[in-house]
């Protein structure tokens, strides 16, 4: 086949990458919960869909008590998902359809369940077993307070997070006590993670997301949180770029991609991840959480391209993920940006208000210069579900005291099949969370054979992105509320006004997320894609 061109060596600059949440997606051998299995049967699905490259949620072994993101073993699948032989045949088999594989690596913590923490319970304090975490004795006059003060990543959580041991030794876990914080500062921790990288590159996989990229290192002296001290005692610290150039050294020995999930409000801190020795990529959270408002997103999207210039990184584009309110609901809400601040049970929505805006989002999303994630349902315009709460398993809604609704809403597994059973998403029995009575409207059946499905519009979407080629993008004049792009050969125009907008000059109309009105104008909340 010859040597790759340097325009397939550098696929991640411009991809469309589909997430994976493998325990949502489909159930192959019925048990309720989905898996490898499932997947490997829905690939020509995804092939048909047009994605580049597909992004799992991690699947290693896990008693799941945060969705996966508390891994006992990296080296081994979850059994509810398969096995590492069938992980492997699913690199494969995806491959050879050109699609890559991305995995999820949870580097600040593990499981309690992971060898290393189990070693470490059953060994006394200041042994060598628990230097690999930060273990230390609490304050007060019989060390009966938590060492620091420190708030919970779990926006809302009342909790501490430390966990004190009966000898008397407390445990950070910056998430929930069964996530251990690893202390990065050792170098067994360092070069384990290193280990992990090349276990996964040399199975085929192409690139790898890196869970809270920011955490991972912590002041070694541990003290009290002061709301903005800088340096931060364990946010973006500096030591984090030494370990990230490390893992860069791993990754170009065998081609491989890292996307980072830097949080951060500081736009040149953030570009720093990006150098060219660091990490290829990053999520674009500003894009994702900003509300449907012509003049915010024209900000987002300059603000995004102008940080990452400097590095000459590609931008990230992301509606939606395992961890966000699903776009069609939000898109009808009277608020319309994300926040988890702001996340709240029984917020109404206008569904076909949202929709509407859902699809218009998506053709500007796929207009934008750099890469696209697409997280599994959005292309099917699955709305949020209301998860009855003795039926939700995400942590956020326990740590909250049960005031926020967590991220289970978003994770009800796909509907494939209209009219079959749990909308055929395979199960023999009732899949890990419920689907909501309207759940096979939404199925991939129905939509595959609806020209002007959500389905429908992801697929042609997709097929036609190339039109707008490698350029940058351009601002074209228009209406107030109007947001005009151009981009080699093609345009985006969305309106976002109250009033329909006459059609940019063109010479073919390539694309439109909805009908234009009677005298050929670009309706409210709708989007065209334009040949100039």
């Amino acid at each position: 086949m010859g040597q790759p061109t340097h325009a397939q060596k550098e696929w991640w600059r411009s991809a469309v990458i589909y997430q994976v949440y493998v325990r949502s997606f489909a159930d192959g051998d019925g048990d309720g919960t989905g898996d490898l299995a499932g997947v490997r049967s829905k690939l020509p699905y995804l092939a048909e869909l047009g994605v580049d490259a597909l992004w799992f949620n991690p699947w290693y072994q896990s008693p799941m008590k945060d969705g996966g993101y508390d891994v006992a073993d990296y080296r081994a699948i979850d059994p509810a998902f398969g096995t590492l032989a069938e992980a492997e045949k699913l690199i494969a088999e995806a491959r050879e359809l050109g699609i890559r594989t991305i995995v999820d690596i949870v580097p600040n913590h593990v499981s309690d369940q992971h060898h290393w923490f189990q070693a470490a319970l059953a060994a006394s304090p200041g042994s060598a077993e628990r230097e690999l975490f930060h273990f230390r004795r609490g304050r007060g006059p019989d060390g009966e307070l938590p060492p620091n003060d420190w708030p919970s990543q779990f926006v809302g959580s009342t909790e501490p997070v430390w966990t004190r041991l009966p000898d008397g030794d407390w445990y950070l876990h910056l998430f929930t006590p069964e996530q251990p914080d690893l202390n990065w500062a050792h170098p067994a921790v360092r070069q384990e993670h290193e280990d992990i990288l090349r276990f996964w590159f040399e199975r085929g996989v192409a690139g790898v997301r890196i869970d809270s990229a920011a955490l991972l290192a912590k002041d070694p002296e541990l003290p009290d949180f002061t709301e903005g001290r800088d340096p931060h005692p364990f946010v973006d610290r500096d030591e984090l770029h030494d370990i990230y150039r490390s893992w860069r050294a791993v990754a170009d020995d065998y081609d491989g991609v890292f996307v980072g999930e830097v949080w951060l409000p500081d736009t040149e801190r953030f570009a720093r991840y990006l150098r060219p020795d660091e990490l290829h990529t990053a999520f674009n959270f500003s894009f994702l959480s900003c509300p449907w408002d012509p003049d915010r997103l024209r900000t987002a999207i300059e603000t995004t391209l102008a940080e990452h210039a400097p590095v000459g990184a590609p931008a990230t584009w992301v509606l939606c993920n395992h961890d966000v309110t699903r776009t069609v609901t939000r898109y009808g809400r009277e608020d319309t940006g994300f926040g988890f601040v702001t996340k709240a049970f029984g917020t109404p929505t206008d569904l076909a208000l949202g929709t509407r805006r859902a699809r218009a989002a998506a053709l500007l999303s796929l207009a934008l210069p750099g890469a696209v994630y697409v997280y599994q349902g959005e292309e099917l315009g699955l709305p949020e579900v209301d998860v009855p709460r003795d039926r939700i398993e995400d942590p956020m809604y326990f740590r909250s005291g049960g005031t926020d609704p967590g991220r289970d809403g978003c994770r009800v597994p796909l509907p494939w099949v209209a009219g079959a059973p749990y909308a055929g998403f395979g199960s023999q029995q009732e899949p890990w969370l419920p689907q909501p009575a309207e759940w096979s409207a939404y199925a991939a059946d129905l939509q595959a054979a609806d020209s002007g499905s959500m389905l429908a519009l992801y697929r042609t979407a997709i097929g036609l992105r190339s039109a707008f080629g490698d350029g940058p993008l351009t601002w074209l004049p228009a209406p107030e509320g109007v947001l005009v792009l151009a981009r080699a050969g093609a345009l985006c125009a969305v309106n976002l006004a109250e009033t329909p907008a006459e059609l940019p000059a063109h010479t073919q109309l390539l694309l439109s997320s909805g009908p234009l009105d009677t005298h050929g104008r670009l309706p409210k909340d709708t989007a065209v894609w334009l040949r100039t």
